[in-house]
């Protein structure tokens, strides 16, 4: 990476702070053994003027998504399970699914429908959906607040409230993101009989040394717990109403006051805290196919087989009508993450199989075995789609590798 044209990045870093874009922001970048770059601009807290720096712990949200869907692999390997099961054979209260009919007004216009399989939860194919989304099923789950917010435990108790709601559609017609991937947390803590925050310790961070990524904010971490932003008005998770507010960084949530202090729910799909470092990291494992010093989180066959493509094409092809963290066109899906299939049609540089993903915070992880390269961007604001941060980053990137 040559300097002349890593120093754009940091421009672009600064850039972004100084339109009050992003609070501030941390980006770090490995290739091969090396690291290669890392800078941290602008405050991890604008009401005290604390910097961002690189043991900032920010909410990590939805790239909460490839680490519980590696914990999955993991319990796939002990052959525990097979991904065409389905859900009910762990969660009985999935037993009898019925889904709303094309085209339904009521909530009550459904037909019966298949279980979810596992596969089918780890693709977003499931049927499942967000309240952020639009439709019939995202707005009972908006007026019932199934959004697995870290104050909303007990896990078991909230999947057992989802499956009493219809399915937006038959498993595997569509992709829709959503809560799947909170469903197999709770998948995780039936087989292995520990809570999901204990498996992912003991699994995944203890073996990779991810000292500061839990559920909840460390002990004694204070202020260190980066500010949450929004540029909306309102909630910052009301996409199907974003209205935008006069100050392009409200704040929403920050140390001493936040859910994420005192957590009762272990959200698979979006509720870890972490680092810059400790999420690197994970990134890097999945870069190396699953090692871990001289041993294995999951094997190289396994890890190949979670980068892959497991839709039928892109998801553009699938007939998606909701939020995504990434483009659909020229984009597969994996398992608990995207991969690229045509930069071109995706409208970004970037090698083919790269494998990424998002929070909704703007946070956001690719890996690129082509080039032996792992990126972790961090910063807080929400919603991600508020500025094209994502493909200007890759862009960046791309652009400064000479070789």
């Amino acid at each position: 990476m040559k300097s002349d044209r890593s120093h754009r990045i940091r421009s672009w870093q600064q850039r972004y702070v100084d339109q009050r874009k992003y609070p501030g922001s941390a980006l770090l970048i490995r290739r091969g053994s090396e690291e290669i770059y890392f800078h941290a601009a602008g405050q991890r807290n604008v009401e005290e003027n604390l910097p961002f720096t690189r043991d900032t712990l920010v909410r990590l949200y939805s790239m909460t998504k490839p680490v519980t869907s590696v914990a999955v692999m993991k319990l796939l390997e002990q052959g525990l399970f097979h991904l065409d099961a389905p859900v009910s054979n762990f969660l009985p209260e999935f037993c009898t699914m019925r889904a709303l009919v094309p085209g339904a007004t009521d909530l009550d216009q459904t037909e019966p429908c298949q279980t979810p399989t596992l596969h089918q939860l780890l693709t977003h194919t499931s049927g499942l959906s967000y309240p952020f989304n639009p439709g019939l099923l995202p707005e009972a789950m908006e007026q019932e607040d199934l959004l697995f917010k870290p104050d909303h435990g007990p896990l078991s108790a909230m999947v057992a409230r989802l499956a009493e709601l219809p399915l937006a559609f038959k498993p595997g017609s569509r992709w829709e993101y959503s809560v799947a991937t909170d469903v197999l947390g709770r998948v995780v803590e039936v087989v292995s009989g520990k809570p999901l925050g204990d498996f992912l310790a003991a699994e995944i961070f203890e073996p990779l040394g991810m000292t500061e990524t839990a559920f909840q904010v460390p002990e004694g971490a204070g202020n260190r717990f980066a500010s949450l932003y929004t540029p909306l008005a309102g909630d910052a998770m009301a996409l199907n109403s974003a209205d935008a507010g006069s100050d392009s960084l409200r704040l929403t949530d920050s140390y001493g006051s936040s859910p994420f202090e005192q957590v009762t729910m272990h959200s698979g799909g979006g509720g870890l805290i972490g680092t810059i470092d400790d999420y690197m990291k994970f990134a890097e494992m999945l870069r190396r196919r699953g090692r871990c010093g001289d041993g294995f989180i999951i094997s190289p066959q396994t890890a190949d087989f979670m980068m892959q493509n497991h839709l039928d094409g892109d998801i553009a092809s699938m007939g998606p009508s909701s939020f995504a963290e990434q483009p659909m066109e020229g984009m597969g899906f994996g398992l608990g993450g995207a991969v690229v299939l045509n930069p071109a049609r995706a409208r970004c540089p970037g090698s083919i199989g790269d494998f990424s993903w998002g929070g909704i915070a703007s946070t956001f992880f690719w890996v690129d075995r082509q080039l032996e390269t792992s990126v972790v961007f961090l910063t807080q604001l929400a919603p991600s789609s508020s500025y094209p941060s994502r493909p200007e980053l890759k862009a960046l990137v791309h652009g400064a590798f000479t070789e």
